[in-house]
């Protein structure tokens, strides 16, 4: 059976994750351990654990139960509701009972393990690294902002540009992730925020030298759309010149990128995403070492997102 291994987090790695699962494949998940927001953030802060948040989401993209017991998967992701001064508003329950197994297991992997046997996940779940860490970037005027979630919704300096990012204190890889990579015959990186999930993935020391040295094919799925304060303006030859910056000696590898060639243009969703500061990505990529694949990878049934069946039909064609 072939490997697939999927590097990221939140909603782009889900919908990758929602749609192999289906095919006969051994999936893994290597799931970015910065996120600093929210319920995610309060537990980091009071209980000294890594994040869970994205971790809930791999597990539950993966997560293979029968029709009757779906309930359970709608508990996991429930987020309970309430005044700020409640100590439980805004947590995810899934959330919570990983921060309960971290304290049981007392490690995040192991705590990964049980909530993915709970969930009966069909795939393995790693966290990139299980060192402590925080994301840091650099403005192109000197300005610091700290922290994942800063980053990611960043409301000031906007005319500021991203022009590094980096990890304090450094992390090294999770030796079950790095295993993964090196066994896998595809390693899929993307869709996502490129500066807060996908790039932090890649900071971890061990992460490039493992790129380099698998036998797998990568590819890279370009986002659909730009990110205020992170990936303003960007066409897809931006989000290449940037994820090679951070690959290095691994970029080299980068046998494919997946980007969309079509948007079905819809007004309320287009005025939507402008209201955030968000664009279609344009696709002006030419062919470097690099294969490019592009077709229409979207879902715009709700939000734009890029369709699951799509994208795994794709990378099983790749395979």
């Amino acid at each position: 059976m072939k490997k697939v291994v999927c590097i990221g987090g939140g909603t782009g790695t889900y919908q990758v994750l929602t749609g192999l699962k289906k095919l006969p494949l051994s999936i893994s998940a290597i799931i970015s351990m910065c996120d600093s927001g929210g319920s995610t953030g309060k537990l980091r802060r009071e209980l000294g654990i890594l994040p869970p948040g994205d971790v809930r989401r791999a597990i539950l993209a993966l997560s293979d139960l029968p029709f009757a017991q779906r309930a359970l998967e709608e508990i996991f992701d429930f987020r309970f509701n309430g005044n700020k001064a409640s100590s439980l508003a805004g947590h995810s329950v899934g959330n919570i009972l990983l921060a309960a197994l971290v304290q049981i297991t007392g490690s995040m992997d192991k705590a990964i393990n049980e909530a993915a046997r709970i969930l009966n996940a069909s795939g393995s779940i790693y966290p990139v690294t299980l060192d402590k860490t925080n994301l840091v970037a650099i403005l192109d005027d000197g300005t610091r902002v700290h922290g994942e979630t800063n980053i990611d919704m960043r409301n000031f300096k906007l005319e500021h540009k991203i022009q590094k990012v980096y990890l304090t204190p450094k992390a090294k890889i999770f030796k079950d992730a790095a295993g993964a990579i090196s066994e896998a015959d595809l390693i899929v990186l993307g869709p996502g925020d490129l500066y807060t999930s996908i790039v932090p993935t890649l900071l971890v020391e061990g992460m490039v030298e493992a790129l380099t040295q698998t036998r797998g094919k990568l590819v890279y799925i370009v986002n659909l759309m730009t990110k205020r304060g992170e990936t303003d303006n960007f066409k897809a030859s931006d989000f290449i010149k940037v994820l090679n910056n951070y690959l290095g000696a691994a970029s080299h590898r980068l046998s494919y990128v997946l980007v969309n060639k079509k948007i079905k243009r819809s007004k309320n969703i287009e005025k939507w995403y402008r209201h955030y500061g968000s664009r279609y990505v344009t696709d002006d990529l030419k062919e470097e070492n690099f294969k490019i694949i592009a077709e229409d990878f979207t879902d715009d049934s709700t939000f734009l997102r890029h369709d699951p069946e799509k994208l795994s039909q794709t990378l099983m064609n790749i395979l």
